[in-house]
């Protein structure tokens, strides 16, 4: 049986993939469940296309798990969230470590219950060596809130004399981006049907190309993956030049 992965050209592979993981409330939902029922099966998600992803030799992938605006999201399902977090963590980082899977996370812990922070520390340290696939976890994470630590940390290497405006570019500011030990993604791929960033990565995914599917996260396969990676392929990235300009 022929499957999508059969039409990717694996020489061509976008470099960095993020994905925002929407849909498992109205999965649950749909099925008469609560919403952390949802939640629950997106992680057979996520270890799936963490799956796919390492199999063909993607080297980022960042999932968006929890942005700083779902803080308000009712109490017993932020609780319920970050014990999930924490369960999946130590069930997985064993798994992790046999893939050679290198764990990050990027976002503002602070807000992280202690013991959470904790495990995923542990799992970053577990997984420090591992050189193969970069898997980074955006969790309490938004891009408004990483553009403004941006500023105010450069605001204060100005004000401390360690750094001249006239020398403030792109550069200065990737830096102080919580992703600037990583590049650009290629392709941001949103399930579920919305058609939105939602504050993810904005400052990233000014050259992205953009994949929305109607799949809700929990029934989204390795499968769906290879559809949005054949459809990348299938576009032009002409980074503001013309076709010619980009074919010659």
């Amino acid at each position: 049986m022929s499957t999508m992965i059969d039409h990717i050209d694996k020489s061509r592979l976008p470099r960095h993939i993020a994905i925002i993981m929407d849909g498992n409330g109205r999965w649950a939902k749909e099925k008469g469940e609560d919403r952390l029922f949802g939640h629950f099966h997106g992680v057979e998600s996520v270890r799936n296309i963490v799956e796919g992803c390492a199999e063909l030799g993607v080297e980022y992938l960042t999932l968006y798990a929890f942005s700083t605006e779902n803080w308000d999201r009712p109490e017993y399902e932020v609780v319920g969230l970050m014990e999930l977090l924490v369960n999946t963590i130590r069930k997985e980082v064993e798994s992790l470590n046999k893939n050679n899977i290198r764990l990050h996370v990027i976002g503002d812990m602070s807000m992280l219950p202690d013991y959470a922070r904790a495990e995923l520390n542990e799992a970053l340290e577990i997984t420090s060596e591992n050189t193969g696939l970069n898997l980074i976890m955006a969790l309490s994470y938004s891009g408004r809130w990483e553009l403004l630590n941006a500023v105010k940390n450069i605001a204060y290497e100005v004000k401390q004399g360690r750094l001249s405006v006239e020398a403030i570019d792109q550069d200065t500011l990737q830096r102080y981006l919580c992703t600037s030990g990583f590049p650009d993604p290629e392709l941001m791929i949103r399930t579920s049907g919305e058609y939105r960033i939602s504050n993810f990565l904005l400052y990233q995914l000014a050259y992205a190309e953009l994949y929305f599917t109607q799949v809700r996260w929990p029934d989204f396969r390795k499968e769906n993956l290879y559809e949005a990676i054949f459809d990348y392929q299938n576009r032009e990235r002409r980074f503001g030049k013309t076709s010619e300009q980009v074919v010659s």
